[in-house]
């Protein structure tokens, strides 16, 4: 398994640097340092959670003689895009309203070989006791318009600090290595305002999804013969 340990992704990327600073409103800046507190509480959830994945992989990978996750990639979302999504949403930008009511702060991105994988990553990880499952979202069965599949849930765990044991959020989203590939190029069209003939590319990504999704499908199924016949497939 590669598990992705780019700094951007830590603690790092959550510490408030002067340019965010700069920008954000007079209210979140007498808070920075509660700011970065959180920041850095988010980020202990996204190790609570990545752990748990690496040691559900390292068992299957004995048990099954197979690695379900190929990689895991996670984040702490940036100040501007938490205060322009508050802003969206027409909520208080405080630091009570972000933890309130935005679920996906802290995002880990898990990537499998196998849309089965996916499913199983998902049961297995929301079968532990101490994680809770409060919204989950199949964009497989139930794809955009676009044509963007994934598996999104947004679990709660508890993460143990030295005072005391908070419960934190964080965004989970599983997919193949296929629908990560057209998602990454989906996100450059979708946030690149100078891309020409945007409607037309868009048309041609949402013909390459359904062609992607039918490709996961009959590689599972080409996968699932050859174990018929006794032989482990390796990933």
């Amino acid at each position: 398994m590669n598990v992705n340990m780019n700094p951007n992704s830590e603690l790092e990327q959550s510490i408030v640097s002067v340019p965010d600073i700069v920008q954000v409103p007079e209210n979140f800046l007498s808070q920075a340092h509660q700011f970065q507190e959180i920041m850095m509480m988010y980020t202990c959830a996204i190790r609570e959670v990545k752990t748990k994945l690496e040691v559900l992989n390292d068992e299957l990978s004995v048990r099954n003689k197979r690695n379900p996750i190929e990689m895991i990639k996670s984040r702490v979302k940036k100040p501007m895009s938490i205060l322009e999504k508050l802003q969206k949403r027409g909520l208080p930008v405080s630091l009570e309203s972000m933890m309130e009511n935005l679920d996906d702060v802290a995002g880990i991105r898990v990537i499998c070989t196998y849309v089965d994988d996916i499913y199983d990553v998902a049961k297995m990880l929301t079968r532990q006791d101490d994680v809770r499952v409060v919204v989950v979202k199949d964009y497989i069965q139930n794809p955009k318009a676009n044509g963007y599949r994934s598996y999104h849930m947004i679990v709660e765990i508890p993460v143990f600090f030295s005072d005391r044991k908070q419960a934190m959020r964080v965004e989970v989203q599983i997919r193949t290595i296929a629908m990560d590939f057209w998602a990454s190029l989906d996100h450059q069209l979708k946030y690149k305002k100078t891309v020409v003939n945007a409607d037309e590319i868009g048309e041609e990504l949402r013909y390459c999804a359904d062609v992607i999704a039918e490709t996961d499908n009959r590689m599972l199924q080409i996968r699932k013969k050859i174990e018929e016949q006794g032989v482990v497939v390796h990933s």
